[in-house]
């Protein structure tokens, strides 16, 4: 087997495990659920029939990821935080054909206990803060926090608020030195690295802690 699933973890018949996975204890994956290689899925995390997730996901314990949830490549869902997959139910009412679509884009962040609303796009990159609820779409790079999450700023791709505006508009990431620019209002884009594209192996790996960059703005 090229994955290792926990002897008290289910994983149903017609499930698809990708390579290098890895699914601890007392989780379940039903029928259906397509996960890609190099995933780590916590304690008591269950994955839906037919969810779809892509490769390098890190799932923390006690997710529940429901039946209309696309989540791409490198998303990481913190302990405890709220997926959904109607928006208004009824348990007197079967709204089984009726599930609606919340797509995680690529390398975006849910903290723990933050709940998203179903039938939102996370943006790649983007970053939901702890305890915040999404009602809406949310933009590449964002940083959301708050009932109901708001737009506080913008996260580089290493997870870090981008501060001090440079020349032409650039702001760079205390961690990686990658740059990024918002460019038209409301959308930022890095300038050195397409978002699509995997991250160069020497950026890997974390440069100190997140309180260590706090408050250090580079221009």
């Amino acid at each position: 087997m090229e994955y290792f699933v926990h002897e008290s973890a289910a994983v149903d018949e017609g499930a698809t495990i990708g390579a290098g996975t890895k699914i601890w204890h007392y989780s379940h994956v039903q029928s259906g659920a397509t996960i890609g290689e190099r995933c780590v899925l916590g304690q008591n995390v269950n994955i839906g029939n037919d969810v779809v997730i892509g490769n390098g996901v890190k799932i923390q314990n006690n997710v529940s990821v429901y039946t209309g949830t696309v989540i791409e490549d490198y998303v990481f869902l913190g302990p405890s935080c709220v997926l959904t997959n109607v928006t208004n139910p009824r348990s007197e009412v079967n709204r089984h054909a009726l599930y609606e679509r919340t797509l995680l884009r690529r390398g975006c962040t849910i903290g723990a206990n933050a709940t998203v609303v179903c039938g939102v796009t996370i943006g790649r990159y983007a970053f939901v803060a702890a305890g915040a609820v999404v009602t809406r779409d949310v933009p590449d790079y964002a940083l959301m926090a708050g009932v109901p999450a708001r737009q506080a700023g913008w996260m580089s791709r290493h997870g870090h608020p981008l501060r001090g505006v440079g020349p032409e508009g650039i702001m760079t990431c205390p961690e990686s030195g990658l740059r990024y620019r918002e460019r038209p209002a409301g959308t930022l884009r890095c300038l050195d690295l397409d978002e699509d594209a995997e991250l160069p192996q020497e950026l890997r790996t974390g440069r100190g802690s997140y309180a260590e960059h706090k408050g250090r703005s580079v221009t």
